[in-house]
């Protein structure tokens, strides 16, 4: 599922190739980006919870979490953008294509029964299936916004944004470790996400508010 997920991001950045070399070196900026920072991500809020494990480098190797991925690839994507010198916005791209691969992404949890939910009176929690409601959800909303042209070039920044307020508070009900005074660093990352993404939004509008000669 995962390799499926990067086909699907491949295949439309290098058809935009064709028009612009540096695409596909952007695309694989945020790639490599998303890998370092879903790893990091884990090693941060989890990993070093089994440090005294005997099987800790197969956790290490293995764990990785999509709360890491996302604003690592962001930050791959504009360091690659600025050394470039590409000026052109491609949030709005990115961000219609991320629910796909997310969505595969969970179903390849549910095949191997990992990320689940707290214990409740029903059962356990369906955290994996509430984050695929979620990435559907957001993939209508953003589908809807590029046919309106709603908010244009700040799609990306707006899914961030959702997104690390929706882990901020769906992690209460994922059983994951919450050693940081019963908050769990997917929630802690999830947030700063969710704030970094508002401080680049609101420069965006002010920019585009500027250059309309518009009062920000």
């Amino acid at each position: 599922m995962l390799l499926c997920g990067i086909a699907w991001g491949a295949v439309y950045w290098f058809r935009e190739s064709k028009r612009d070399g540096r695409v596909a070196l952007i695309y694989a900026a945020g790639l490599a980006g998303a890998f370092a920072g879903a790893k990091l991500a884990f090693l941060l809020a989890e990993g070093w919870l089994h440090f005294h494990d005997p099987d800790r480098w197969l956790v290490w190797l293995s764990g990785k979490s999509i709360m890491g991925a996302l604003p690592g690839g962001w930050l791959g994507v504009e360091i690659a953008k600025k050394s470039l010198g590409y000026r052109e916005t491609t949030g709005d791209r990115f961000a219609m294509l991320m629910p796909v691969p997310l969505i595969l992404g969970r179903i390849g949890c549910l095949s191997a029964g990992c990320c689940s939910g707290i214990s409740c009176s029903f059962g356990r929690w369906p955290s994996v299936c509430v984050e695929i409601g979620f990435q559907g959800v957001a993939l209508v909303s953003l589908w809807w916004m590029r046919r309106q042209k709603v908010q244009v070039g700040q799609h990306f920044h707006l899914y961030l944004m959702a997104y690390g307020l929706f882990r901020f508070g769906h992690e209460f009900l994922r059983a994951t470790p919450k050693p940081f005074h019963g908050l769990s660093g997917y929630q802690l990352i999830g947030l700063v996400t969710a704030v970094a993404a508002g401080v680049a939004y609101r420069r965006r509008n002010a920019a585009s508010l500027a250059s309309r000669g518009e009062p920000a």
